[in-house]
């Protein structure tokens, strides 16, 4: 008798069906591949979708305080949970990725990082002026028609601004940066009393007398600040963490940690772990995001009070922001895209659509941070080298909706106080957008701040920034996904414009792999490589050379080309 599940044709007997019982997965075919690829994008889709039909539903039951606090708090939670993520995500990648690659490499990716995204901010500007001004949004009579605050905010000019800019991007202390960033501020000058001058003894008991006198003057003081009208520049420190300066200081530690070959190794290692142990977490977290943006969505909706009627106000300016958008995104960055990287460019607009998602949803570049780093490192397969170099710098200052959105909302003003504007005046507002979008802090509604400097620029009102307030958190939504996609695409650029040098590491990686080296802690200086033979050593002047290896390469190359030419010519011969 044959064994089980053995079958017997024409009397002999065949081999049993092995494949009746295996546990193999089967791959999937047709839609059911299409939502296994796409699930998490389907569920961030659900959770924007259900944020707004739930936050426009529930606002005619006209909710307590107390109620809708209660319907932002899963979202708040949400928010704090990836906010947690943002700095060990940004400290890991970008020493992990300035490690792997020398530090000649690291300057040319950082100028044409830099060059690239001051290129799109102008860009950006210039969009937003071109509109404005053919679009004419800002109505004179919608001046009286909404009520604004009349309280005037101190001076801010350009110059303060830049001056922050260096300030947090050289911070004096590395722990501090992580919870404060420094900002420049106006305070009145306190007048100067002989009074305060004067030393009291500490062991005197305070009498009634002594109170009359600190009460008359503290009166006589506070009459003299009143009449005293000056302001002086104060450097003060605001809560929130100088990602800035965090990033200079990774950077340039990372940059020189890949030069001492392999006593760094196990540092990098170190890093490199904790950014895929990040990454792991946020894939976690992403299961939350039906819950989590349908309840910041649905909160911010019903946390706005008579929305149709400042969006029935406002609606030219909504308008004009969001076809300055809508042109950058669908138009001008498809093309940049195709330019440099010849590749169909709505395919990897596609594959971010889950991070655009998040950032919609947050408002916020480094809160989507995280979910960027995943689909564009696991979706749309650009190299790690260059997203953990770009990403983190790019959300800091590379902001291309906010350059768009300070140009509109600062000509928007002008026109709704009957100004107008010179060829001069629109000059400054472009120079200004551009420079204030790049010293813009990650944050939501930072672009408010920034409207400041180019308001005081032009001398248009700056108390009319307040008309903004009420449709800020639709519209700093809208611009957050071009800031997001800049980034992205900054980074598919960039690795087009790096791909000869990318190419000269991995050779020289493949270099590495063919000697039969070994170094004191057994491992090698360039990333993918792990153990190595004991046969010989090297020394370490050689192993982070990388230089050397690039000339040698090269040298290689045109030798080997070299010797084509000679062949054909004596072939020909």
């Amino acid at each position: 008798m044959g064994p089980p599940n053995s079958t017997t044709v024409h009397g002999s007997e065949l081999p049993p069906k092995t494949t009746e019982h295996c546990q193999a997965p089967r791959e999937l075919k047709g839609y059911r591949k299409w939502i296994d690829e796409n699930l998490m994008l389907l569920v961030t889709l659900s959770g924007v979708t259900l944020g707004v039909i739930l936050g426009f539903s529930l606002r005619s039951f006209h909710l307590h305080e107390d109620s809708i606090m209660l319907i932002s708090y899963p979202g708040e939670l949400f928010m704090r949970i990836l906010k947690l993520m943002i700095l060990p995500l940004v400290i890991s990648s970008l020493i992990a990725g300035s490690a792997s690659l020398n530090a000649r490499m690291n300057g040319k990716i950082a100028l044409r990082t830099l060059v690239y995204f001051a290129s799109t901010s102008l860009l950006n500007a210039i969009l937003g002026i071109a509109l404005v001004t053919l679009i004419h949004p800002g109505d004179p009579d919608l001046h009286n028609s909404i009520d604004r605050s009349t309280d005037r905010r101190a001076a801010v000019n350009l110059l303060d601004s830049l001056l922050d800019l260096g300030r947090n991007v050289f911070p004096d202390n590395i722990f501090q940066a992580s919870f404060q960033q420094a900002h420049t501020v106006y305070v009145p000058k306190p007048a100067v009393l002989h009074a305060f001058n004067e030393t009291v003894n500490e062991n005197v008991d305070e009498t009634l007398l002594d109170e009359s006198i600190e009460l008359e003057q503290g009166a006589e003081a506070q009459r003299v600040e009143i009449t005293e009208p000056a302001l002086i520049r104060v450097i003060q420190y605001r809560s929130g963490t100088n990602t800035l300066g965090i990033v200079f200081f990774c950077l340039v530690f990372g940059t020189f940690l890949g030069t001492i070959g392999s006593k760094g190794q196990v540092v990098v290692d170190f890093f490199a772990a904790i950014f895929e142990v990040v990454m792991k977490m946020v894939t976690c977290v992403m299961w939350l995001t039906p819950v989590g943006i349908s309840s910041v969505i649905a909160g911010k909706i019903l946390g706005v009070t008579d929305l149709h009627l400042v969006m029935a106000q406002l609606m030219w300016f909504i308008l004009t922001v969001t076809i300055g958008v809508v042109l950058y995104q669908f138009i001008i960055m498809q093309a940049i895209y195709y330019v440099f990287v010849r590749r169909n460019p709505f395919k990897f607009y596609a594959g971010l659509i889950q991070a655009m998602l998040t950032a919609f949803a947050t408002a916020s570049t480094a809160a989507a941070l995280p979910v960027t780093f995943r689909c564009i490192n696991d979706k749309l397969r650009v190299d790690q080298r260059i997203t953990r170099f770009v990403l983190p710098i790019g959300c800091n200052i590379n902001m291309d909706g906010t350059a768009l959105f300070i140009s509109v909302a600062s000509i928007f003003i002008a026109q709704m106080s009957g100004m107008t504007l010179g060829f001069g005046e629109l000059v400054t507002v472009l120079l200004t957008s551009t420079a204030a979008s790049m010293s813009s802090a990650s944050v939501p509604s930072a672009a408010l701040v920034l409207l400041l400097v180019v308001l005081t620029a032009i001398d248009a009102p700056v108390q009319d920034v307040t008309l903004l307030f009420a449709v800020d958190w639709f519209v700093d939504r809208i611009r957050t996904t071009n800031n997001m996609l800049g980034d992205c695409y900054a980074a598919a650029v960039v690795e087009a414009l790096s791909r000869k040098e990318l190419m000269a590491l991995d050779a020289a990686a493949i270099l590495y792999q063919e000697l039969p080296i070994s170094t004191p802690n057994g491992h090698v200086s360039l990333e993918g490589q792990t153990e190595l033979d004991s046969t010989c050593t090297i020394p370490d002047a050689v192993i982070v050379d990388m230089n050397a290896i690039m000339n040698t390469v090269q040298q290689q190359q045109q030798y080997q080309q070299q010797q084509q030419r000679n062949g054909y010519v004596n072939h020909k011969n």
